[in-house]
């Protein structure tokens, strides 16, 4: 009983002596003043507005080329690799040609023995005619018999049958020889234009097969020009319509920090196809001039100008409202009261609204809709009323923080 006597003799002493620290030594409450609170007020201010379409694309060569043989072989020489720049009809890779250069032999020994019995067989043609001519003569005279003419006509067209035969036989051989070479050419592959070895995935010595074969072949290297590279970009159906070929284009590489190049819209796909949900349109953006670090792959920020508008009067876009297709703003007075202004709205950003008409600058306007009292004394919805206006631009409204779709092109 004594134990816990002490016990509970400790505790409150420990409560004591915390509350007593919390209120000497504890955080000081901090100042109404300190507290951040949201703006409810703007000055309508000239500046310029621009409104772009932002998409994102991918970077890739305009062209690439998968390198296959075009006849079965065996890789004899690979001089490249992956990331070597190479230039037009230098050697990328040789093929094993000596069952080729084999066969080419055989063909040439069959051309020189088609030429030997082309020869021998005009020999006997032109001995046959010597023949025909003197029997002619003899059957005119009347001194050889009918028989006897007949055989030395057939002896001669025999012989040029032989001729004739030879000559085909020639012409085969040098078919055959010029098929011969002509696929010793295909063993020696060259560079079709100024590129970059991108890959590379077979090794000297691998079999390979022609692009006639299995599966179109074997792809012995990828090929591309990188001085000439492309985005493509998939843009959403509400935007398309806003581009047109050859228009430029502000481009920003996200692995190259501070990189800012220049590009133009090349392509735009008829039409629509569904990318990861969204119905939108293939498009592709010419780089101009890319940028040595730029490489295929990368993810490229597109940014399309489609509206403008310098030194104008604007407000920000949570002090536009709308109301039954009418826009205005509420105006702050000398009295402090708030007066309900139509506005017409011009050119519009995600932030700031051009107003064409309506205020001369330098208005106090309210970002948010003042309340105002209904006839029983109870404050109304003056809140109500806090849609956005669409740019005069046309397209469509986007959600806003401050309340409201937020205006844009």
């Amino acid at each position: 009983m004594k134990n816990l006597l002490i016990l509970v003799l400790v505790v409150a002493a420990l409560a004591v002596g915390g509350v007593f620290a919390w209120k000497n030594f504890g955080p000081e409450p901090q100042a109404a003043s300190s507290v951040k609170t949201r703006p409810t007020s703007a000055t309508a201010e000239k500046r310029d507005i621009k409104f772009f379409v932002n998409v994102a694309g991918d970077i890739g060569p305009a062209e690439q080329v998968s390198v296959r043989p075009e006849v079965n072989g065996k890789i004899d020489a690979l001089p490249v690799d992956i990331g070597d720049a190479v230039k037009k009809d230098q050697i990328l890779f040789t093929l094993d040609d000596k069952d080729l250069q084999t066969e080419r032999s055989q063909r040439v020994t069959e051309i020189d023995g088609a030429k030997l019995g082309l020869k021998g067989s005009q020999v006997s043609r032109d001995q046959a005619k010597r023949n025909f001519d003197r029997a002619q003569e003899l059957f005119d005279g009347k001194l050889i018999s009918q028989e006897v003419f007949e055989e030395s006509r057939t002896e001669h067209e025999k012989a040029k049958n032989q001729v004739d035969l030879a000559q085909n036989s020639l012409f085969r051989a040098n078919t055959a020889l010029a098929q011969v070479d002509e696929r010793l050419t295909k063993t020696k592959i060259k560079a079709p234009f100024d590129c970059t070895i991108l890959t590379r995935p077979v090794s000297v010595g691998q079999a390979v097969s022609g692009s006639g074969g299995f599966n179109s072949g074997t792809e012995v290297l990828t090929i591309a020009n990188l001085q000439e590279m492309v985005i493509n970009a998939h843009v959403n159906q509400v935007d398309v319509t806003r581009l047109f070929i050859n228009q430029e284009v502000d481009i920003q590489i996200d692995s190259v920090p501070g990189l800012k190049i220049k590009g133009s819209v090349d392509r735009l796909a008829p039409q629509a196809t569904i990318k990861n949900g969204i119905k939108g349109f293939a498009s592709r953006i010419q780089l101009k001039a890319p940028d040595k670090r730029v490489r295929p792959g990368m993810t490229a920020n597109i940014s399309i100008p489609v509206a403008s508008a310098e030194n104008v009067v604007s407000v920000p876009l949570s002090a536009v409202f709308s109301e039954q297709g009418e826009r205005f703003v509420y105006v702050k007075k000398d009295d402090g009261s708030m007066e309900r202004t139509i506005v017409q709205i011009g050119v519009s950003d995600f932030f700031f609204a051009e107003v064409a008409k309506g205020l001369n600058g330098g208005e106090e306007v309210s970002l948010e809709a003042p309340e105002t009292k209904m006839p029983n004394g109870k404050g109304s919805a003056g809140k109500g009323v806090t849609a956005r206006p669409a740019s005069s631009g046309g397209g469509s409204n986007r959600s806003s923080s401050t309340g409201g779709p937020r205006a844009s092109l």
